[in-house]
């Protein structure tokens, strides 16, 4: 053993080593996506790694190598969890024989994600164990423990880091590399009576699941994670008590003074949930204030607790409203909750506030491709009733001002068929959907072949930027690179649009502004389904060669770079426009769209 400072998905990685995974796969999505890097880069070359197309395909890899005796991880943030719902259900239903966690990163905030989504719901919902750790260290011990409980009971598992565990850093004990398990297995054996699902087995494994589930409540009233902090609270007047989970638990305990005396039951396992443990928690209590974040899944167990073993034990928490319903918990928060539910006076806000920091909106990148893709169409369109539908990425950025270019955003791939839906309402609009180049692998491709198959008119807009940009660029199929450097065959995006049978697709540099405003007038007239790919990399992987300049003579301060682009790296000065050198990249966008030529030196890469 030695002791390291790891981020909280580091740690998860490490765990997975030292349990002896023998395959990883995922999707990358923030907070989950160091997982997966940190096995590539820290793991044995004979471990399969692989960053799935989407989370629906990384399960389904992961549950072969189950079904094979393999241990398998599978990496995902709970919006993801939504793609690989359709086999998740099922694969509960069929269980596995090698252990397989599926770590889901919640993000209550949340802070980059379109949900506030708890995957501890999710375990209910779908009959799946969810271990849920409170500190670095938890998550490396539950991945691990995780493992052994998913081969013991045939289920998969989830292991629930959210967004301050995943990105928190804590110096913790590791295995050293030899004393990780060599975890050897057998490979699929045939038996069709147990891998091919059929109603008859699903029945008969229903059932089975919920006798399991209910046995699991009785044998995780035992796991050690799972606890009670004692305090002196049921000999006391106070006659009170905390149950609390994950970082909260952390919260809680930095909020109670050692005098408040306040027994807490910590829940580190909130499916199948520790009943018998939870029932000698409420004995001898008037009242329990559940702290949690995001749904209220230990207050409704434990109100079920109260009624099924006639305790008279007050719960309270978010359907009270003693907690707050929405949004992550934070120290001061959970801070404010406990005094309210011990009567004691809130805690004052120091006399000198700290001053409060500027309001920064997201926005594009300066000398993004993406913002050129947005001004050309913006530009060739303009004057016709048109509709942008946008999709998950960086590029949704496009809804902010001036740009205006992002009129719908739902989830990865739905922009491409909520714009067939609108066409098919309202012919007399021009369509267009914009999508990655990672999301067209991952969500997009469908959407393409039902819009051609369903006689749509519309135009597809891919913008490759040759990463997975808002996640942190990692490869995908179109780049010709895997997790671990290798290099493949690239996918090529305009081949896969051919084969679907799209006769009109054009590859453009979107920094060639006039080139690409011609271009997209010229496919945008054209019937039926069509697609254009912007084609230029991201900036973070281009650097620039020279940076433009504006020449103060000329310019006459008319702002349309500004009003026109939104680029952080154009400022006015003393009635000018002026380019931060720090900023700017060179792009040539704000060159090709100054009216008077005030604006160059840049260079295209």
């Amino acid at each position: 053993m030695h002791s390291e400072f790891l981020m909280g998905n580091e740690a998860i990685a490490l765990g997975a080593l030292a349990a002896g995974v023998n395959l990883a796969a995922g999707y990358p999505g923030t907070p989950s996506t160091e997982i997966l890097e940190t096995i590539a880069k820290r793991g044995s070359a004979d471990i399969h790694v692989e960053w799935s197309i989407n989370e629906k395909a990384g399960l389904e890899v992961a549950a072969g190598a189950a079904y094979s005796g393999a241990r398998a991880l599978v990496t995902m943030k709970q919006v993801g969890l939504n793609v690989a719902a359709d086999p998740l259900m099922s694969l509960e239903y069929i269980g596995v024989k090698g252990g397989l966690v599926i770590v889901v990163a919640d993000d209550p905030g949340p802070i980059s994600s379109q949900t506030e989504q708890d995957t501890r719901t999710f375990g209910m919902f779908s009959k799946v164990p969810v271990f849920d750790p409170s500190t670095v260290a938890e998550a490396y011990a539950m991945v691990q423990e995780g493992f052994a409980f998913s081969e013991k009971y045939h289920t998969p598992v989830f292991l629930r880091p959210t967004t301050r565990i995943d990105h928190a850093y804590e110096a913790i004990e590791v295995r050293d590399e030899a004393e990780y398990e060599q975890h050897d297995y057998e490979g699929f054996v045939k038996d069709s009576s147990k891998w091919v699902i059929f109603p008859k087995l699903s029945v008969r494994s229903h059932a089975a699941i919920e006798a399991r589930n209910a046995e699991l409540s009785k044998v995780l009233s035992e796991y050690p994670r799972n606890k009670i902090l004692p305090g002196a609270g049921q000999q006391g007047k106070l006659r009170k008590g905390i149950a609390t989970h994950g970082v909260s638990s952390m919260y809680t305990r930095d909020n109670l003074a050692q005098d408040d005396h306040l027994p807490v039951l910590h829940v580190a396992t909130p499916f199948p949930f520790p009943e018998e443990l939870a029932v000698r928690f409420l004995q001898g209590l008037d009242e329990v204030l559940c702290i949690e974040e995001l749904d209220p899944v230990i207050e409704r167990a434990l109100l079920t607790v109260c009624g099924k073993y006639h305790l008279s034990t007050v719960i309270r928490g978010k359907l009270t409203g003693d907690v707050q319903t929405a949004g992550e918990n934070t120290v001061e928060s959970v801070g404010r909750a406990i005094s309210a539910f011990l009567g004691q006076p809130q805690p004052e806000e120091p006399a000198e506030k700290t001053p409060a920091l500027p309001v920064r909106p997201p926005v594009l990148c300066a000398g993004c491709p993406h913002r050129a893709s947005f001004v050309a169409v913006k530009e060739a369109m303009r004057g016709q009733k048109t509709i942008y539908c946008g999709d998950i990425g960086c590029y949704t950025l496009g809804n902010a001002a001036p740009l205006d270019m992002c009129d719908t955003c739902l989830c990865m791939g739905a922009g491409i068929n909520i714009a067939q839906g609108v066409y098919h309402m309202d012919p007399q609009t021009k369509c267009f959907a914009f999508v990655g180049d990672s999301t067209f692998f991952a969500a997009g491709i469908t959407g393409t072949v039902n819009a051609f198959y369903n006689q749509a008119d519309m135009t597809l807009v891919v913008l490759d930027n040759s990463t997975t940009a808002m996640t942190g660029h990692q490869p995908h199929p179109g780049t010709g690179r895997t997790i671990r450097g290798e290099v493949v065959q690239a996918v090529s995006i305009e081949k896969v649009l051919r084969a679907i049978g799209l006769s009109v697709v054009e590859t453009v540099n979107p920094l060639d502004h006039a080139e690409a405003v011609a271009t997209v007038k010229r496919v945008a007239a054209e019937p039926g389904v069509k697609a254009i790919i912007f084609k230029s990399p991201c900036v973070v992987l281009a650097k620039p060669a020279a940076r433009s300049q504006v020449n103060a003579e000329t310019c006459i301060g008319c702002q349309k770079c500004i009003r026109s682009l939104g680029c952080p790296a154009l400022i006015m000065r003393e009635g000018k426009a002026f380019i931060d050198e720090t900023l700017c990249t060179g792009c040539t966008l704000c060159e090709s769209i100054c009216p008077v030529g005030a604006i160059a030196g840049g260079e295209q890469l």
